[in-house]
């Protein structure tokens, strides 16, 4: 995703820019969207476009913020959070999942979506994996995404953080799984039933909370922006609630494979917290 991430990468020094952002990027009249390549969050498609949930939202939301022309930037999840701060890009337009650990670094719109866990794995599931405690006892091979959160949840459970099999990103982690390298990858449970539609060695768990400091944890994903812009994503923010109300958001997000049931009123301040 968000996907998501434990482990978020040296924050560094940055030169930001001061000044209202908002009205800079209006004079320009281009956004630059920091993606990471994930589907169905901000992706290219087969006829070479940038395209995904977080990208057409942002398309939708800018526009009427003044900004008509958005130019997706494509990096590493893990990359997301030092490019933003680096200027590589303006906001950061991948669906990422709100956390108090990323909050202590950047600031985030309101979620556009929640979402649960699911996992990757062989066909008919022969180890009977349904969340991170089996796979401690079935003494599984874990992999995940760079930067994504499933890592923390599995350390969390008890699984060594070194055994870990890091991975590109979720069609990575499909052929890890088919192909024998891993015996389970963790996602969210969009990017998991997605990339296994098609498969005939693999398939995605039914999807299921992560349990966090003894309590079912459930994740939200947002716009991400540089603590200097808070007029910009307070103005963001604002649409996004119009849109929520209208359903216009929930229409926007269907044809990436959401459901109702991962539409949120969750709020950045919950999730920080």
């Amino acid at each position: 995703m968000l996907g998501a991430a434990g482990a978020l990468g040296a924050a560094g020094c940055s030169r930001v820019p001061t000044g209202d952002t908002l009205a800079r990027l209006r004079s320009q009249g281009t956004v630059r969207l920091g993606i990471a390549g994930e589907v169905p969050y901000g992706y290219i498609d087969e006829d070479g476009e940038f395209t995904g949930e977080a990208v057409e939202l942002a398309k939708v939301i800018f526009k009427r913020l003044g900004v008509p022309g958005v130019q997706p930037v494509a990096t590493d999840f893990s990359s997301l959070i030092p490019g933003l701060k680096t200027q590589q890009f303006d906001v950061v337009s991948a669906g990422m999942y709100i956390n108090k650990e990323r909050c202590e670094q950047v600031i985030f719109s309101d979620p556009e979506y929640q979402m649960l866990d699911s996992f990757i794995v062989r066909k008919g599931n022969p180890l009977g994996l349904r969340g991170y405690a089996d796979v401690i006892r079935a003494k599984a091979k874990f992999g995940t995404g760079a930067g994504y959160a499933q890592s923390a949840y599995a350390v969390g459970a008890g699984y060594p953080e070194k055994d870990i099999v890091i991975l590109q990103d979720q069609v990575a982690g499909l052929n890890a799984v088919e192909s024998g390298r891993i015996d389970v990858f963790g996602g969210t449970a969009l990017t998991t039933r997605q990339v296994t539609r098609k498969s005939r060695r693999a398939e995605a768990t039914k999807a299921f909370a992560p349990v966090v400091d003894g309590e079912k944890h459930i994740d939200g994903g947002g716009f991400t922006f540089r603590p200097t812009d808070t007029g910009l994503r307070d103005a963001f923010n604002v649409e996004i609630h119009k849109m929520k109300d209208s359903g216009e958001l929930f229409r926007i997000l269907r044809p990436f494979g959401f459901t109702e049931a991962e539409m949120t009123d969750l709020t950045a301040e919950e999730l920080c917290s």
